[in-house]
């Protein structure tokens, strides 16, 4: 049986890439104190601006990004999984057509690599009585290869999802297959959505597939129509709150996974067995 020290950060994220790596750098340093084995990154935590995604994902900006953040986790021993990143190309190699690009979740080892990518696959297409009125991700994303993503940390299998994914089960029950003991979900949840339905899913898909969930949200205004939920929070796979942010700090939690309390938890309570509708 394992542990993992984890670190959310959650943060107010801009138009200025440059911005935003320092600003998370500060945060990343910060939370050292308690020794993490795996930072987690909201959504859109390098740019907080569709219409110059393209130009960030061919330009060196995200080139810069990568290498510092490589740096930081061979310095550290550290994993870090960037909530979302726009990227140019899908993992193939070929690249994004219409001048569109993946939402990509990248994860990083201790060792500088990148070892995991999972790109967004449910685009937030729809219409929310905020200041911003309609949302459409297809305008400037391609949704990725329906997938499920996990990678292996010491031990406690990591699961990728991002944001809208939240909303669809069905993806979270195949990360629960493939063995997730902690998902995490890097976000960018508006704030009139995320009041009403947040906690409600995270805690519903924590305690359904008896696993870790992590929100990793961004907070507060971003520009002058654009406000996010914050509440950056963990769960247990029992579905108890084990930490949790406000709706506008820049900070960060920390949790713990346990493997041997998850697999008490199936165990006194087997429903993963129980089940008889299996796609």
């Amino acid at each position: 049986m394992s542990k993992l020290s984890v670190v959310s950060i959650q943060l107010t994220s801009g138009a200025d890439w440059q911005v935003n790596l320092n600003t998370v750098l500060d945060l990343m340093t910060a939370a050292l104190v308690h020794a993490p084995r795996l930072i987690v990154l909201p959504e859109n935590v390098f740019l907080f601006d569709a219409k110059q995604m393209r130009a960030v994902a061919e330009g060196e900006a995200t080139e810069q990004i990568l290498s510092a953040l490589s740096v930081f986790a061979q310095q550290h021993q550290t994993y870090i999984l960037i909530g979302s990143h726009p990227m140019a190309f899908r993992p193939n190699g070929e690249q994004v057509e219409g001048g569109r690009v993946r939402q990509s979740s990248i994860l990083i080892s201790d060792q500088g690599e990148q070892v995991a990518r999972y790109d967004k696959i449910h685009l937030f297409d729809v219409q929310v009585a905020d200041k911003a009125a309609v949302y459409k991700e297809s305008r400037f994303i391609e949704p990725g290869e329906i997938q499920a993503t996990v990678f292996d940390i010491d031990g406690v299998v990591l699961g990728l999802s991002i944001c809208y994914d939240l909303r669809f089960p069905e993806l979270y029950r195949l990360l629960m297959e493939k063995g997730a003991d902690l998902i995490a979900v890097p976000s960018a949840f508006t704030h009139r959505t995320g009041a009403a339905h947040w906690h409600a899913l995270l805690q519903a898909r924590a305690i359904e597939n008896q696993c870790y969930i992590t929100g990793v949200n961004q907070a507060g205004w971003h520009n002058e129509t654009r406000q996010t939920y914050g509440n950056t929070v963990a769960y247990s796979p029992w579905g108890e709150r084990l930490a949790c942010l406000d709706d506008e700090q820049v900070a960060w939690l920390h949790f713990e996974v346990d493997t041997e309390y998850r697999q008490a938890i199936k165990t006194t309570m087997p429903c993963a067995e129980h089940r008889r509708i299996v796609s």
